[in-house]
């Protein structure tokens, strides 16, 4: 047996203590694989993951949102069958207007509905941007009732006018733009088409230039509207000329006075009134900048809900889902997003209130505002700020929100009634429509034969066919405003 001294004992006990410090030292000592698994680990990393796989999302998400909206019909007819049944029967009730911008541009057609005898005072209700007419259905019924003769209108690229028009262009072209124009007719009308065009005239539709002898081509394309606020002006004046309702009361809502304001100031003698329902040239209710940011956009009018949820939060807090998905729909159909767009750019949003309100004709207007006095303390201050630059108008607040036709019809309604009932009577010009001649022909032979025995039954019934006949209005179809044919009738 081997006998250990003291003094190796103290040795193994040292070197026991040492051993444990060597090995920690020695983990501690720098090791390539363990530092790459903590580097992948670290919090840097994990957020460079987390928004590289976003925006892959993101990504994807938008492509199968294009590729889903390509694959939509856009044709009018596959649009107005797919319409809610409230739009369909918003339609029945009205017409189409064409008006022009200037004389060489194509006609635009503009949908009115209307309510109310023509007997009463006529009120022109004028939405804002990214509103239409059918918003203003209760506030045109209740004013119908109440004995005004109310017009409600869609703007160009809103609701069911016109959000389009056909523009013919001209360019130069060299060879490959040539060929490149020739594929694209005969892509887009057929190889048929193509073998025509050949027989018929020995090439394609190009002419020479006879200044430059340069080819140019002429194409026909069909593009969103892009009207600004004086051709807005013109088209308003022209749909009151064509329905013969001068002169008029005239209500703007949201962004309409900055669009209306030039106009009504240089045609004072058509407009007894202003309305102006929570309407400033400063903004509009509905966030319209949002329409132009990709995938955002998509989200918003590719899904009811999402439409539904801005709609309570920045024009009306009540609107129901029905409602606001006709509202989407009237936006997204036949290309409206880039014709409100389009239009939104046009405006003036520098036009100064108070030099308006200081014009000799608008200083003796009847004026009211209208202003919702519970939406928020900012949209108050805005009403005191517009009421502040009408020292002449009466500021009266309301219940509803931004867009108070859809929460607060009667209200606004009864509000506007009292307004223009408080007003002289208008004095209207009737314009007697002379008889064509033929038509009168007739009338003359049927006046001769009456003296003639055996043929008073024949003219009375005669007469009286022509008479109804002469009385009817005839209301245009959707299929009919937007070229599609005859014989498309809503079952």
């Amino acid at each position: 047996m081997a006998i250990i001294t003291e003094t190796e004992r103290e040795s193994e006990i040292k070197e026991t203590e040492t051993t444990p410090l060597k090995t920690n030292s020695s983990s501690a000592s720098p090791n390539p694989a363990a530092a790459t698994h903590d580097l992948g680990s670290s919090p840097t990393a994990n957020a460079f993951k987390f928004w590289a796989y976003f925006t892959f999302g993101i990504s994807l998400f938008t492509l199968i949102i294009v590729t889903l909206s390509a694959l939509t019909p856009q044709d009018d007819k596959s649009w107005f069958l797919s319409l809610p049944s409230e739009l369909r029967h918003h339609y029945s009730k009205g017409r189409t207007i064409k008006v022009q911008t200037n004389p060489h541009s194509s006609p635009i057609e503009v949908f009115a509905v209307e309510d109310g005898s023509r007997k009463g005072e006529t009120l022109l209700l004028i939405h804002g941007l990214g509103c239409n007419s059918y918003s203003f259905r209760n506030v045109i019924k209740t004013l119908g009732l109440n004995g005004i003769h109310a017009v409600g209108i869609d703007l160009p690229g809103s609701g069911f006018s016109d959000k389009s028009s056909l523009v013919e262009e001209e360019r130069l072209v060299g060879a490959f733009g040539k060929i490149y124009d020739i594929y694209s007719d005969i892509k887009e009308k057929g190889l048929f088409w193509g073998f025509d065009q050949l027989v018929e005239t020995g090439g394609m539709p190009y002419y020479e230039d006879e200044t430059t002898k340069t080819r140019v081509s002429r194409t026909k394309s069909v593009k969103p509207l892009n009207l600004n606020s004086e051709d807005m002006g013109r088209i308003i004046g022209q749909v009151i000329d064509s329905m013969g309702l001068a002169p008029v009361h005239l209500a703007l809502h949201d962004s309409a006075l900055g669009m209306c304001a030039n106009w009504v100031s240089e045609n004072l003698e058509l407009v007894r009134s202003l309305t102006l329902i929570d309407s400033t040239p400063t903004s509009t209710a509905l966030p319209l900048w949002v329409l132009e940011v990709p995938v955002v956009r998509e989200v918003l009018l590719g899904f009811s809900s999402v439409y539904e949820g801005i709609l309570r939060s920045r024009c009306s807090r009540s609107i129901n889902g029905t409602v606001a998905e006709a509202h989407r729909v009237l936006l997204t159909g036949r290309d409206g997003r880039r014709a409100v767009v389009g239009v939104e750019k046009g405006m003036n949003y520098s036009f100064d209130l108070e030099g308006w309100a200081g014009l000799t004709g608008i200083k003796s207007m009847p004026i009211q505002v209208l202003w919702s006095r519970s939406w928020s303390e900012e949209w108050t201050k805005e009403g005191s700020w517009v009421a502040g630059k009408l020292p002449q108008a009466n500021f009266i607040t309301h219940s509803g929100g931004r867009w108070p036709q859809e929460d607060a019809a009667d209200e606004i309604a009864e509000t506007i009634t009292n307004f223009v009932g408080s007003l002289p009577k208008s004095v209207k010009k009737v314009e007697v429509e002379p008889i064509p001649k033929r038509i009168q022909k007739k009338f003359d032979e049927a006046e001769g034969s009456d003296h003639q025995p055996g043929h008073g039954s024949h003219d009375h019934h005669m007469g009286h066919g022509h008479g109804h006949g002469h009385g009817h209005v005839h209301q245009p179809n959707l299929m009919d405003s937007y070229g599609l044919g005859q014989g498309f009738r809503e079952s």
